[in-house]
């Protein structure tokens, strides 16, 4: 009797995903456990494919489909993660193989190949009987004696799977296609070399040289081997091939750049009377766990020491034995973070994020895996780090954006490491200057444990803000990023040797082009919006699609030679500080400047060490930075996210401006920040101004709950997106409709608000029209019942098959 397993496959559709059972054949039984990979016939075309076995077992039935082969020698999931993937993909309304993958990192990923081989059994080499190709494929196919890649194919004989020589050769049976799981990145090996004791046998005088040398070092790297002997690899070959030397290999671990000397010391951690006092409360929590209080809010204004704190609790977990994540929001702030990292815990520390290779990303994880390194660093990703007997998760500046996916599945990385430590009886803690309205509602209602760090840590003293009203000193007309007042605070800072930070929280030279004959601004063709210019290439670039063309002298529209150019970016901000100072150094920090691999880790670093006097950038210089000499903030276009159409933009720019102005006087030296806005009277501002956390959070939360927002309601949108603006808008519409029947005949006690289908605040992106409905909600088992159902039933209506419909549960932006 066969054995049955339950398989989650890739590339199933939302509506159509579950467990799907199949049959393990005897040769394969053994092989088979929860949490390996497996290949499987799928679909009515039986279409090989990848499938992650969650369970042994299942109800026989007839005409299962059997497992076709075993990919992991061992398993790569354990329980707990295929748990965690079932709850993720009721949570998050994905496929369960979508789950999975995010557990699993990139470099480990298997893809099927088409690949093709001669057919069992063929005998026909008669060169006449085919024609010139058709005999130069079957000849590459029987060199090989396996399955050769279709790619391989291609390059070798300039063919592809359209070739009606090729497409005759296989309808005939004389090749057929099979398909082999290639994974993404192999390990890395080092070839190594050791002697054999007491080899008798004959050597020439440079074998014999080498042999010494090797019998000393009892084994060595082949090239290290040949470095310091002068031999050849064929003299080592040579030694192997006589008996006197065995080569094997074994793994290596391609590792980022550090970016820290070898001889660096450890930081000695001396902390305030508060921090201490704190550390000692969030220990005796940790240590309670179980009993409930799994997170905490650590709360302190920018500079007043969180980091010790956390490093010191970090410590602690570790002496007890347990494992430890660490999680910040973008990867401006992993260099710093890892600086710090390494010079605490040395190669105890894993760093997980987007910008290492899917070498590196690999061998971190298994070093993680293998309980080699203890503490995962990293951005959203790391929270899937498979970290032993899990102690403690730690979220610095927990009230970032980035921590929420924006694509499928749309995970918040803040829920998630909540569910692992509930599931591993592990501590929480959420860190910030600025924390969320929701942490700090929950904080206030007693669901998370509330600690606060008062004042800077040390000498250091919060900087002097100042906010310049630029109705005053702007002139209309002459679209100067920097005023008068920032100019001469910019110009005194350079003279004493003091280094400035500043804010401009957009891309690019001009924001915008317009014809000033037939007002038209210039668009993206794929895209709702307009192009920026870029002076470093000299194009118009569309932000959201990569669209781009050369600068033009007339207008698309009517062909007028009378285009305007209005906005500031980045890099004019750049061009005027440098007309402005001359003589300074001046580095620009955007995605743009910094897209090389390590480029930022060493603008930074040379920013560090005094080599740069300025730095402007977008929101990339704002946090998480932490420079002694940086005496001066100078922040421009303040006003650029108070007002978007999003119910949090006061928040936005609340944490913008208090975490940017906190990168000033962080040392010895006293700090000033100046920020400049056309509405001073704004309390937005003025709270920021004085870094007034709880005067900010009080206001807001009234807000809020006047207007039904989170934290007092969950949010939940209901996006559609497709090709044809009208059959988009149609789909959003015939959606409601089924909402409000589902709920009239099943779900009436479900408490909801549904705004009517709208237009996404970019209505087309990429060629696609967007629009949204905005579900105000409890988001309970019950009410993610009813939303899953709606989608899978929703699939099945054959006039919008052409539209993609998503869930997006308390999304951090609506689109």
């Amino acid at each position: 009797m066969s054995v049955l397993v339950q398989v989650a496959v890739e590339n199933a559709v939302y509506h159509f995903d579950k467990l799907f059972t199949y049959a393990a054949p005897d040769s394969l039984a053994e092989k088979i456990r929860p949490g390996v990979r497996v290949t499987v016939p799928f679909g009515t075309g039986n279409r090989e494919r990848i499938g992650m076995v969650f369970s042994i077992g299942g109800e026989e039935s007839p005409g299962l489909k059997p497992v076709l082969s075993v990919l992991d020698r061992e398993p790569i999931l354990d329980g707990g993660s295929l748990d965690m993937a079932v709850w993720i993909k009721n949570r998050y309304f994905c496929t369960l193989f979508e789950a999975v993958k995010l557990m699993v990192p990139a470099g480990l990923q298997f893809r099927l190949k088409d690949s093709y081989v001669l057919s069992t059994g063929f005998t026909n080499f008669d060169r006449e009987c085919y024609d010139g190709l058709s005999w130069q494929i079957i000849m590459v196919l029987h060199a090989a004696g396996r399955a050769v890649p279709m790619e391989k194919l291609s390059s070798a004989l300039g063919i592809n799977q359209d070739c009606p020589e090729f497409k005759r050769l296989l309808k005939d049976g004389t090749i057929c296609r099979v398909n082999l799981a290639a994974v993404r990145t192999r390990d890395a090996v080092s070839k190594m070399v050791r002697p054999i004791p007491d080899f008798s046998g004959k050597l020439t005088p440079r074998q014999k040289d080498v042999y010494q040398v090797l019998t000393d070092a009892g084994e060595a790297s082949e090239k290290e081997l040949c470095y310091f002997t002068g031999a050849s690899p064929a003299v080592v070959r040579a030694l192997a091939e006589k008996g006197a030397a065995e080569i094997f290999q074994y793994e290596v671990y391609r590792r980022p750049e550090a970016f820290v000397s070898e001889s660096e010391a450890p930081d000695t951690l001396v902390l305030s009377e508060s921090q201490q006092t704190v550390l000692d409360n969030l220990i005796k929590e940790y240590e309670n766990a179980g009993d409930g209080s799994r997170c905490a809010l650590l709360y302190g204004v920018t500079g007043s020491g969180k980091t010790s704190v956390f490093l010191k609790l970090i410590e602690y977990v570790l002496s007890s034995g347990r494992g430890v994540i660490v999680m910040v929001p973008e990867i401006s702030l992993t260099p710093q973070t890892l600086q710090q990292f390494r010079r605490q815990f040395g190669d105890q520390v894993a760093v997980f994020h987007s910008g290492l290779s899917l070498g590196e990303r690999m061998d971190e994880w298994k070093r993680v895996r293998r309980g080699e390194a203890k503490i995962a660093v990293g951005t959203r990703s790391a929270v899937f780090a498979p970290v032993r007997d899990l102690g403690l998760i730690v979220i610095d500046e927990e009230q970032e954006h980035t921590y929420k996916s924006e694509s499928s599945p749309r995970y918040d990385a803040r829920e998630v490491a909540r569910y692992r430590c509930a599931k591993s009886d592990a501590f929480c803690l959420l860190s910030s200057a600025t924390p969320s309205v929701e942490t700090f509602h929950m904080a206030r209602e007693g669901k998370f444990r509330f600690h606060k760090l008062d004042g800077r840590f040390g000498e250091a003293a919060m900087p002097k803000v100042e906010l310049v009203d630029m109705n005053w000193e702007d002139h209309p007309g002459s679209e100067h990023a920097v005023g008068m007042s920032l100019g001469e605070a910019l110009i005194e800072n350079f003279r004493q040797g003091r280094q400035s930070i500043v804010l401009l929280n957009r891309r690019g030279y001009h924001t915008f082009a317009s014809c000033r004959s037939c007002r038209e601004v210039i668009k993206c063709p794929n895209c709702s919006i307009s192009l920026t210019y870029h002076t470093a290439n000299r194009r118009l670039m569309c932000h959201y699609c990569g669209y781009s063309v050369p600068l033009m002298k007339k207008c698309p529209s009517c062909g007028g030679e009378s285009l305007a150019f209005r906005g500031l970016g980045t890099q004019k901000a750049e061009e005027q500080l440098k007309e402005l100072l001359p003589e300074a150094k001046i580095l620009r920090v955007d995605t743009d400047s910094m897209s090389g691999r390590y480029s930022l880790e060493r603008r930074l670093e040379e920013f560090s060490r005094g080599e740069y006097d300025v730095m402007v950038g977008t929101q990339m210089v704002a946090k998480g930075l932490d420079f002694e000499n940086v005496t001066l903030v100078g922040v421009l276009s303040a006003d650029q996210t108070l007002y978007s159409d999003d119910f949090r933009s006061g928040e936005r720019t609340f944490d913008l401006l208090t975490q940017v102005v906190g990168r000033a006087g962080r040392g010895r030296l006293p700090g000033r920040a100046v920020i400049q806005t056309f509405v001073p009277e704004d309390p937005v501002l003025h709270l920021a101004a004085k870094q007034d956390y709880f005067g900010f959070a009080k206001r807001e939360l009234a807000y809020r709950k006047a207007l039904m927002y989170p934290p007092f309601v969950d949010l939940l949108i209901i996006g559609f997106v497709g090709g044809e603006d009208r059959l988009t808008r149609l789909a959003a519409e015939r959606f409601l409709q089924e909402l409000e029947g589902l709920v009239e005949r099943e779900y009436s006690r479900l408490p909801m608000r549904v705004l009517r289908p709208s237009p996404a605040a970019i209505a087309r992106v990429s060629g696609k029209y967007r629009y949204k409905i905005i579900i105000k909600c409890r988001n309970s088992p019950k009410f993610r019942e009813m939303i899953a159902k709606l989608l899978i039933e929703f699939a099945g209506i054959r006039d919008f098959q052409r539209v993609t419909v998503y869930a997006d549960p308390n999304p951090d932006r609506i689109i």
